[in-house]
């Protein structure tokens, strides 16, 4: 593994002197070209021109000047290309055209007319031909990839044969080796490219300057997943991946649609199968209603809904553009599936009452799935009477509209944010589940599904950290021991769904999260899953730095999913059953009543004194506590 290692030694060069190098290698070049075209200039009885030391001074004082000016020793010669090549043909034109007026003013013998073009022709082929050659050594013998495109493949199973024999039309890409824990195949060629043992990824890498790694492991769990990048996350290179063995057996994604490894491979668990007669308990042939569907979990309930059956959906949002989009979204699915399923877009705010009344007595609407609400935590400490009047006073428009209307299920989907709050958010979500827990009549039945941070949901670290990491950095973080829950938006959606078939009424439903995560070992997994390296005090040289902003207003360092203790199990192993204290809805109720009107008349002191009479841990100067 030490072929590459004078060209490896090129590459590690300062930059200086990588620049340095380059200059002389020209200076050498021009003098080449002119020697010989001295040479030609000798007269009969064969002795050099009497000025030919002159001539050699005038073409370095014409030459390097004019190069430094055209930019020629900053551009990086393993990448060369027509754009550099078109700045060395007029980069040594010009330099000749000057050397010509030199000669022209000095004293010195003229150069003929077929001299100069000689000098200018041999000078071409020297400067240019010497960064052909020295782009030819610091490439890789085997194909000339830049070093971001040599790629190996990890696993040399038939996912693998694929992807190596779909992108031998990619010229970007150069597969320079296999990688498989399989022993057996260690040291065997496939199309011509060896196996390695897994065990000698690094060494690989080094050998072939990897840029990136391919992983075609489709059919992989999230746990074997999980172990494979923690053996090669730390590894300077890129990784990225081909679809979901799912994505490719139901034709949505082909074997070599590369793409960034998910999060959710990182952080997820396996999922567990859902319990189908839960699934369809409140969806199948009736009609239901999701709020906020152009959100991140409403959209996705309203995919899963979709695919369960109903005779109709129901999909409100009073975001014109997130309307739409689901909307138009789920009409293809409907057209794709040659399903029957009636889709209604209502353009509209879960606030106004007669509004939700009519809709529900209407439509007839057997189940409401409550997912409006604004979530995010700083906005809505800047704007507290628009948040409490959406996310309670909403709440109750469509709690009061449900019982009036004989809705059989209500699902709230809830936070875990509202557990022992410390931001206007947090409060609002748990003033909604306690008009949840509260309300009674006519035989609906109310739930709440409480959960933590959903990845790639909007205003989430996930996109953020990703969006920060392509511009180069850097990442911020809040506080260096955050931690936050986190599940995917399909996985919480499908025990949404489940969850709300358990309901007996006023039920506080909790997920399961798993562990937690430290924000920042997720930044820092990010940093090095995009091949790059984190930059710190004790790595000057890294890619994308991490700064520490400090704890948002109403931020805490830590969530919490259960207010009590001694939660119970359910049918499905994800989902349990918290134990908490609510309040009477005689008590409620008026308090409720006020907290519309001081919304009402914009009065803000008013109406989080309200709040914090009912969620007493709510600040009341609205800053964060840990």
């Amino acid at each position: 593994m030490k072929k590459n290692s004078f060209r490896n030694t090129l590459r590690r060069l300062p930059r200086n002197i990588k620049r340095g190098i380059t200059i002389t290698v020209d200076v050498v070049s021009v003098a080449a070209a002119l020697f010989v075209t001295v040479l030609v200039q000798q007269d009969a009885a064969g002795t050099l021109p009497q000025d030919w030391r002159a001539y050699f001074a005038l073409a370095l004082l014409a030459a390097v000047p004019i190069f430094l000016v055209f930019g020629l020793y900053q551009n990086v010669i393993r990448y060369m290309g027509p754009a550099m090549l078109v700045t060395v043909v007029s980069s040594v034109t010009t330099a000749m055209i000057l050397f010509w007026i030199l000669v022209q003013l000095s004293s010195v013998q003229s150069l003929s007319l077929t001299a100069l073009i000689l000098l200018w022709l041999l000078t071409l082929f020297f400067v240019g031909g010497s960064r052909v050659i020295a782009s030819v050594i610091l490439r890789e013998e085997n194909g000339g990839s830049p070093l971001h495109d040599r790629t190996i493949i990890y696993g040399a199973g038939d996912a693998g044969a694929q992807l190596a024999i779909s992108l031998k039309s990619r010229s970007n890409l150069k597969i320079v080796a296999f990688v498989d824990d399989n022993l057996d195949l260690a040291g065997s060629l496939l199309y011509g490219i060896k196996v390695y043992p897994a065990a000698q990824i690094k060494e690989i890498i080094d050998e072939f300057e990897v840029g990136q790694i391919l992983l075609a492991l489709p059919s992989a769990s999230k746990a074997r997943l999980k172990e494979i990048f923690r053996h090669i996350e730390h590894l300077k290179v890129r990784i990225r991946t081909i679809p979901r063995f799912e994505a490719l057996i139901e034709g949505r994604a082909k074997i070599n649609d590369i793409e960034d490894v998910h999060i959710e491979d990182l952080l997820g668990r396996e999922p567990v199968p859902p319990v189908v007669s839960l699934l369809a308990k409140c969806i199948a042939g009736k009609v239901v209603m999701v709020t906020g569907a152009g959100g991140s979990i409403g959209s996705e309930l309203c995919r899963q809904i979709l695919s369960l059956a109903p005779s109709k959906l129901l999909v409100l949002d009073n975001s014109e553009f997130a309307l739409y989009t689901i909307h138009e979204e789920l009409r293809a699915n409907n057209q794709q599936r040659a399903q029957s399923v009636e889709i209604v877009p209502l353009l509209a705010s879960v606030a106004p009452n007669s509004l939700l009344h009519r809709v529900l007595a209407d439509h007839k609407v057997n189940t409401i799935y409550h997912a409006a609400a604004y979530k995010h935590v700083p906005l809505v400490e800047f704007n507290s009477c628009e948040a409490i009047r959406n996310n309670v006073i909403g709440t109750l428009r469509v709690a009061e509209a449900a019982v009036a209307a004989k809705v059989e299920d209500v699902v709230l989907i809830s936070t875990d944010k509202a557990v022992r709050p410390t931001s206007i958010m947090g409060a609002s979500k748990r003033m909604a589940e306690l008009i949840m827990q509260a309300i009674k009549g006519n035989g609906t039945k109310f739930c709440m599904v409480r959960f933590g941070n959903v990845l790639e949901s909007s205003g989430s670290v996930v996109p953020l950290f990703r969006k920060q990491i392509q511009d180069g950095g850097p990442i911020t973080v809040t506080h260096p021991e955050i931690i936050r829950y986190f599940m995917t938006i399909p996985e919480a959606a499908q025990l949404v769904l489940q969850a709300g078939s358990m309901a007996n009424g006023g039920d506080v439903f909790v997920l399961d999260m798993g562990r937690p995560v430290k924000i920042l070992d997720l930044a820092r997994r990010m940093i090095h899953l995009s091949g790059l390296t984190v930059r710190d005090s004790e790595h000057p040289n890294g890619n994308i730095e991490i700064e520490f902003k400090g704890l948002r207003p109403g931020e805490k360092l830590y969530e919490e999913l259960l207010i009590g203790n001694s939660p119970m199990g359910t049918e499905h192993p994800l989902i349990m059953r918290a134990l908490e204290e609510s309040i009477a809805w005689e008590k409620l109720q008026p308090l409720l009543k006020l907290l519309e009107i001081a919304c009402g008349d914009s009065n803000e002191s008013e109406a989080l004194a309200i709040l914090q009479s009912v969620v007493p841990r709510l600040p009341s100067n609205g800053a964060a506590i840990p």
